[in-house]
């Protein structure tokens, strides 16, 4: 995190290419962030840019350096929540694309997706960024505002109920 702290410094101070080596360092897994939870590609790069966009516009009220991408994530789970509020519906599951898996690979990956959909809401925010995205417990209680307790808990239930609907699709 220490190169986010500089990047974001220079860019504050008006340097476009650091703002532009920020954007290229977090870009993929803010954009797979938004795709899971959307499944629609052109709509998550759109909620992508739109996560960028207001990073960059808040970035001159914006002191927490050390936890730049919590507040990416943060700033993205907004417009999703913002994007259902619109919609007032939760979109039928869709085949999502993947690019640049193999066919089997790309099977499990949608088979483990609809998995994730089934979820219940709060299991399906933590097992998303745990298992996707690969955040630490301790920064997804940090970024959900909850207590580390409650995330290992999610983890767990979620890999349990994972489990059981992976069983039965075979």
């Amino acid at each position: 995190m220490h190169m986010d702290f500089l990047l974001i410094k220079k860019a504050k101070n008006g340097d476009g290419q650091a703002g532009e080596q920020f954007i290229k360092k977090h870009y993929s897994s803010i954009y797979q962030y938004c795709f899971l939870h959307i499944h629609d590609r052109a709509l998550a790069e759109d909620m992508t840019q739109e996560t960028f966009t207001r990073f960059f516009e808040s970035l001159q009220t914006y002191t927490d350096y050390g936890k730049a991408r919590n507040y990416l994530y943060r700033i993205a789970g907004n417009i999703i929540k913002n994007y259902y509020k619109k919609k007032k519906e939760i979109p039928v599951e869709k085949i999502p694309e993947m690019p640049g898996n193999d066919m089997g690979d790309a099977e499990v990956r949608m088979d483990i997706e609809r998995a994730v959909e089934r979820l219940p809401e709060e299991l399906k925010e933590t097992a998303i960024l745990f298992f996707f995205q690969e955040l630490k417990q301790k920064d997804i209680a940090e970024l959900l505002d909850i207590k580390l307790s409650l995330v290992k808990y999610r983890v767990s239930r979620a890999k349990k109920l994972l489990s059981e609907y992976l069983e039965v699709r075979e």
